[in-house]
């Protein structure tokens, strides 16, 4: 089956390509050859093909073509790039090479960085958004913290956005789509002052109907339609070039979203007549959909999802010459992230459990950074010296409340009629309002220092030294609050439970009184704080060899680092005593830093006078204590897995041929991301392992072993003035499962998305008309999977169900372009 499906890929890909004299479009001033191509990987301008690091590099045009406009676009482009989100689009998690950390839990940094116009993103979902108007995307392959600094232990996403032009520029787009799309953007540049100072000011809005059809049962929801999509955003720049050795760049941008996501489908319905689905239609009929048929897009839901997002910020980038050999860079930036969002717990009709949507329960960051690098040459050295220093404000609300089935849920659950026995009649636990109310705030302060140097050992040989310092502080406060506890009634009552029913069925009732939300033992921490602190040395060794004039070889060891933090989720130990099962709230939230040891051989070839590059790496990446955070049910649980190593090749091509107009883009990843095996006793809780059996030995979560994309483009003049123009690109992705616990009923099937883009307009570029697709196929893919809240018991899949966030449906529509 395997071999089956790498011919499928490779026929998929090669119907792409042979569909191509109608390929994807490249303006006049984009590169038309690959020494056109021009990085910033190592914080300096360098040929793509000289860098000893593997970097996919994306110009506007294709990114236009593509239709790209936020980070989880970008997949198409990129192999070995994985953006998913989950329960609504600010909790966004990006992979390279397999590698990511699940970004439904704050308290996790990134392990994938996302930098635009070199302010870093604290969080991937925090750098989820309209990227506006762009001049190239690179991703970078694998641990660049030397450079980068935290959150780049498994790569780095570098957007770059168009600068202030001395010279007059009006942009227009306006777009129309099925399931009712509407979007606009405009922008306008030119000069302020002369020569001097010169501005740019984009804005956008747009505006979409739900991919997902809701069922509200009860309400009070009455939103019958999900995963929508309504936002503007804003971006006004300055360039101030006082003298020809200084320039000065400040940005600032807002956006806001509101937006109602996200709905999740079930994805697997145990079919015992004790099945979680079972006793929930028991409550409130027809609330959970016993089909199984994801696809059909019919979410149930009786509570909003809204989600209110406000990003804002400000940079000042200052570039100084000190001398001809020498200049100084210094980036400030400030940043302000919310979201308020709510969610319909249970991700059923039925009203059990659900997050309001009031501004109770939210996330908010607020960052400062400030870089300075030195960077000059001096003979056969080119050096660079740096330091930067980051404070991260992180205040969180977390409220998940009991609705007005629970207490009949809960109560057919453990055998109905049981709770009255013991003394626990309806009204005297999880009253419809009651629930738990948490608060975090988090404070994280890093400061590190950097070199990086390129020596020229020989005309041909030359060696990159790089090493970086860093010091990571973090303090979390937390308080906990609980109402219509439970736990404490359940575990008096154990002893007359035990007596009635035997111990076995006497844990599982008082397990289900005492779930982390229910047990207000944390209540009595009060307002406690935990601190941590940790410093780590990484760096960077790379040797190249240029073979000859348009082949270069190269061999390089890196070592990153992504520091440590805490859980912002409760987390309590359970001891067997002779009384019975005591739930202890436990203090300690914190979890181990994440090292990773990278190995690179690469090959990077200029062939047909500049008209193609062919670049490949082999790499072996093994990560130490990598951070794991998946949900089990009824809480997020942070793990430290001793080791997950990454192996495999990347290959990037590019490639002008010699027909006018028309080149192409793509790439192959092989990576085998497996967990090595490990038991309970390497755990930082053993109890968790039950939860985590299926690792040991496994296929990371999200961790396709082959990937590929392919983009085409071609671009024709048809006489009369008009010009004709076309895009394809398609992404493969090999089988691999989309749930932390790696559980079977989240595996996802190997499959290709392609997106397709054509038109024609004036050859001046003052107009056209363009026709596109994304997911032309309509191809159906899971996003996530994850265990159905609230289960009786997660291992047997009779009585469980399974849900799952999905990928977007195909969307098509008109776009309407006016530049002068």
């Amino acid at each position: 089956m395997r071999t089956i499906q790498k011919l499928r890929m490779g026929a998929s890909l090669l119907a792409v390509a042979g569909a191509m004299s109608a390929g994807a479009a490249i303006a006049q001033d984009q590169p038309t050859t690959v020494d056109d191509i021009i990085v910033t990987a190592n914080k300096r301008a360098q040929s793509l093909q000289d860098v000893p690091v593997v970097v996919t590099a994306i110009n506007e045009q294709l990114l236009t073509d593509a239709g790209v406009k936020d980070i989880k676009d970008l997949q198409i482009l990129t192999p070995g790039l994985t953006v998913t989100s989950t329960s609504n689009e600010a909790i966004t998690t990006a992979r390279v090479r397999g590698v990511g950390t699940v970004g439904d839990n704050p308290g996790l940094e990134s392990s994938v960085l996302v930098t635009i116009d070199g302010v870093y993103r604290p969080r991937n979902g925090v750098g989820f958004g309209d990227l506006g108007e762009l001049e190239r995307i690179e991703v970078l392959k694998g641990p660049q913290g030397t450079i980068f600094g935290k959150n780049a232990s498994a790569g780095v996403i570098n957007i770059l956005t168009q600068q202030p032009s001395f010279d007059f520029g009006f942009n227009g787009e306006f777009t129309a789509g099925n399931y009712g799309a509407i979007g606009g953007s405009a922008s306008v540049t030119g000069p302020l002052m002369g020569d001097v100072l010169a501005g740019r000011l984009y804005v956008a809005r747009r505006t979409r109907d739900g991919f997902m059809d809701v069922s509200t049962g009860p309400g009070p929801r009455t939103l019958t339609e999900d995963n929508d999509q309504d936002f503007w955003t804003a971006r006004g720049q300055l360039l101030w070039l006082p003298s020809d050795t200084v320039s000065a760049r400040l940005i600032v941008d807002y956006s806001k979203r509101e937006e109602n996501c996200c709905a999740a489908t079930q994805l697997f319905v145990g079919s015992s007549a004790s099945s979680r689905a079972a006793l929930i239609n028991a409550v409130r009929p027809n609330s959970v959909d016993t089909t199984a048929t994801p696809f059909d897009r019919q979410a149930r839901s009786n509570r909003d999802t809204r989600q209110d997002i406000e990003d804002k910020g400000i940079s000042l980038q200052i570039d100084a010459d000190i001398s001809p050999d020498m200049t100084l860079t210094s980036i400030t930036a400030a940043r302000s992230w919310n979201i308020i969002s709510g969610q319909d717990s249970d991700f059923t009709s039925a009203d059990l459990v659900w997050r309001p949507s009031d501004g109770s329960n939210f996330t908010d960051f607020k960052q400062f950074s400030q870089e300075l690098r030195l960077a000059g040459t001096s003979g056969p050295v080119d050096w660079l010296i740096g330091a930067f220093y980051a404070k991260e404000d992180l205040e969180a609300a977390s409220a998940l409340l009991y609705g007005s089935d629970y207490y009949a849920y809960f109560a057919g659950r453990v055998l109905g009629g049981v709770p009255a026995l013991v003394g626990l009649p309806s009204g005297s636990i999880f009253q419809a309002g009651n629930g738990s109310r948490d608060a975090y705030d988090q404070t994280g302060e890093t400061i590190a220092v950097f070199a990086d140097i390129n020596v020229a050992l020989t005309s041909k040989l030359g060696l990159n030294i790089g090493a970086r310092w860093t010091q990571d502080d973090k303090s979390l406060t937390s308080r906990y609050t609980t109402t219509g506890a439970s736990c404490d009634q359940g575990e008096a009552r154990y002893a007359t439970l035990a007596g009635l029913l035997g111990a076995a069925t006497a844990q599982t009732i008082v397990g289900g009184l005492c779930l982390n939300s229910q047990n207000d033992d944390f209540d009595a921490l009060g307002s406690f704080t935990q601190n941590r602190s940790e410093d780590g040395v990484t760096g960077t060794a790379k040797l190249k060899y240029d073979f000859t004039e348009g082949t270069m070889g190269y061999v390089s060891y890196s070592r990153g680092f992504k520091a440590g933090g805490f859980n912002l989720d409760r987390e309590q130990a359970i001891f067997i005593t002779a009384t019975g099962p005591n739930f202890t709230a436990d203090p300690n939230t914190a979890f181990r830093g994440e090292y990773v040891d990278s190995y690179e051989a690469g090959l990077k070839l200029r062939l047909l006078d500049g008209a193609m590059s062919l670049n490949g790496a082999l790499f072996h990446q093994t990560y130490e204590d990598f951070q794991l955070n998946t949900f089990v049910g009824t809480a997020f649980i942070v793990e430290t897995l001793p080791e997950v190593v990454s192996k495999g090749f990347d290959l990037d091509l590019m490639w002008f041929p010699p027909i006018e107009g028309l080149s192409f883009q793509g790439g192959l990843t092989k990576a085998e991301t497996t967990i090595s095996a490990f038991t309970a006793s390497d755990l930082l809780v053993p109890s968790r392992f039950n939860s985590l059996r299926r690792l040991p030995g496994a296929q990371l979560s999200f961790a396709p072993e082959w990937s590929a994309s392919l983009a085409a483009t071609f671009e024709r003049s048809i006489g009369n003035g008009l010009k004709f123009r076309s895009n394809i690109s398609a992404k493969y992705m090999g089988d691999y499962n989309t749930g932390s616990d790696l559980h079977p009923a989240k595996f996802q099937e190997a499959y290709t998305l392609v997106n397709a883009r054509i038109g024609f307009g004036a050859e001046d570029d003052r107009w056209s008309i363009e026709a596109w697709a994304q997911n032309l196929t309509d191809q159906d893919y899971l996003q996530v999977g994850f265990n159905g809240p609230y289960q009786v018991d997660e291992n047997n899949d009779a009585i469980s169900v399974y849900n799952a966030f999905l990928g977007a449906p195909r969307t098509y529509g008109v776009t309407l372009r006016s530049r002068f």
